[in-house]
């Protein structure tokens, strides 16, 4: 994350380079008249002729296809950084407050907010006309968010999250030996999964709602459809909400998954120094020797498998010097993660397979200091520190301490107003920019912000839910697959009720019928697929690929040849 100086000459620079990209020399007939002694008059910036007008006043505009896609990517880049800044400050946030009313209600909106934003934006300035034309960029937004999330999003989290299939159709965590088999490999959720997708499904009854008169060919009641779907969005929403407030198991497994990272952390640096040499060689690749030999360390009675007491045992004797960790509770969670064979002890195999585990995952979350460095542990131990978060529903154990939180609370407060800042600056610019490329290339604004907007707003988000999925445990995945339907959930309800807030104040016309099928029928599929059945085969990820293109060509072939819109 780059600091804010860094970043204040990053947005200077591409301001500065797109003025003197765009100041041009305006031909005759596009020039204002000038008298004879005004000589240097041909010579203009972007703001001073009559089809471009600056944001704010100040940022550049211009009137070409490529003055405008630069723009777009630039300001794209903006929001994406926007929503980065809002991620990483709502995670420092539930590490402060935990789960409940900051994790149910609070972040859900603040993940969503970036997307609400532009939404607004597309149709709040301007006259009606314009508004007309320019909301179809947020209902392209809208659409294409849904439609990546459960379509490339989803199918990329199989990909990267496959494991082998067993006999009984559920995966082995962590085992991946049958390549890109269709059948053989895929992922696993928990139940809980399955029930946010079923939410997901519930929550396109707005969009029914506000179809009502297209589908039942009525010639009024469209602002009152318009108002009874902005109802139910906003009830939906709420209720949405205050279920995540009393039911928060989508952050409860966050912070179960940070507390277990934090105590793998914690052994593999105190087997680094109290063992009989490095558990890492120096060539880069695990010292299997040295791990046998914690084994044996580790097992008192010498009987060839650990037992959950001797285990503790050991756990009790690391010292976690910032927290206050609870030894059974961490026992019982590598038990878990150790005990393939479910036989409530860890053989000498499954132990060494696990440390092989725990050691590729200190790799990817420490790429920095690099496998040969001798501090390699204690750089992956204050990583998973900086993670950690405290566990506070009242079912759990008592969560664990935060060190200095109020710094945590005073950075994450920062982020969050950086980030809603800058959020609600480019918002504006980047619509503009998407509705001027589009005008000058004569390609629909819808398409464009179908495809290119979501990847502004919506990256980060992927990218953390593909590196969840690469854990290839149910666990993860479990985590994953629920923010996606999660993420899906917030677009059918607070970035609808946006979207309808506009279309009713500014009574524009509600004219969405192929987009709202689209969503309509990506949602439907997905969630009734995902909601009765918790193991999906590789071969599921073709069907959520292949309606992402087929999602374009439907609301192509609707508008332009069935003339729909």
């Amino acid at each position: 994350m780059p600091p804010p100086r860094l970043l204040l000459v990053l947005v200077l620079a591409i301001l500065d380079g797109a003025v003197s990209a765009h100041g041009r020399l305006l031909p005759a007939s596009d020039a204002l008249p000038r008298s004879a002694d005004d000589s240097t008059a041909a010579l203009r910036l972007p703001s001073e002729s009559e089809g471009c007008e600056m944001t704010y006043g100040f940022l550049p505009c211009t009137e070409t296809a490529g003055g405008n896609l630069f723009l777009a990517v630039a300001y794209g880049f903006l929001m994406f950084k926007s929503a980065t800044y809002l991620s990483a400050g709502s995670e420092l946030l539930l590490e402060i407050l935990g789960p409940g009313v900051v994790g149910g209600l609070f972040l859900p909106i603040l993940g969503a907010l970036p997307d609400a934003l532009l939404i607004l934006v597309s149709g709040l300035s301007g006259s009606k006309e314009v508004a007309q034309s320019q909301v179809l960029i947020g209902m392209g937004l809208l659409a294409g968010s849904t439609v990546m999330l459960l379509t490339i999003l989803w199918g990329s989290c199989v990909v990267v999250g496959k494991c082998d299939l067993s006999e009984n159709s559920t995966t082995v965590d962590s085992q991946d030996t049958k390549a890109f088999s269709l059948f053989g490999s895929g992922v696993s959720t928990d139940l809980q999964t399955s029930y946010a997708a079923r939410i997901m499904a519930i929550s396109v009854l707005p969009f029914i709602v506000v179809q009502i008169p297209s589908i039942l060919k009525l010639q009024s009641g469209h602002r009152l459809t318009l108002l009874l779907g902005l109802i139910v969005a906003v009830l939906l929403l709420l209720t949405y909400c205050l279920y995540q407030i009393f039911q928060p198991w989508i952050q409860r497994r966050k912070l179960e998954y940070s507390r277990l990272k934090h105590v793998m952390s914690g052994l593999l640096k105190h087997a680094q120094v109290h063992t009989f040499g490095r558990l890492i060689d120096d060539d880069g690749r695990p010292n299997v020797p040295v791990i046998e030999k914690l084994f044996h360390k580790i097992d008192l009675d010498n009987d060839g498998s650990i037992e959950r007491g001797e285990l503790q045992a050991f756990i009790v004797g690391v010292n976690f010097e910032d927290i206050d960790l609870d030894s059974n509770l961490a026992a019982d969670q590598v038990m878990a993660d150790f005990d393939r064979s479910h036989n409530n002890f860890i053989e000498k195999g499954e132990f060494i397979d696990g440390v092989l585990r725990w050691l590729e995952e200190a790799k990817r979350a420490v790429v920095s200091s690099g496998v040969y460095s001798k501090k390699f542990m204690d750089d992956f131990h204050i990583t998973t520190r900086d993670e950690h978060t405290a566990l506070l529903d009242k079912d759990e154990e008592d969560g664990e301490s935060i060190e200095n939180p109020t710094w945590t609370c005073f950075k994450a407060i920062a982020l969050l107003l950086l980030g809603t800042a800058m959020a609600a600056a480019f918002a504006d610019p980047l619509v503009d920019a998407v509705h001027n490329f589009s005008s000058a290339t004569n390609i629909p604004s819808f398409f464009i912000s179908f495809i290119a907007m979501p990847l502004a707003t919506n990256s980060s988000e992927a990218v953390s839910a593909i590196i969840f999925a690469s854990r290839k445990k149910q666990r993860t995945l479990s985590l994953t697959f629920s923010e996606v339907y999660g993420g899906v959930t917030m677009n059918n309800t607070l970035c609808l009720a946006v979207f309808l807030s506009l279309v009713y104040i500014r009574g524009l016309t509600w004219d969405f019928s192929s987009e709202v099928l689209v969503i309509f029928l990506v949602c439907i599929i997905m969630g009734l697929f995902t909601s009765f059945r918790k193991t999906f085969p590789l071969w599921t990820c073709f069907v959520a690929f292949l309606l992402y293109p087929l999602s374009l060509i439907l609301v192509y072939i609707l508008d332009y040849k069935f003339g729909w819109s």
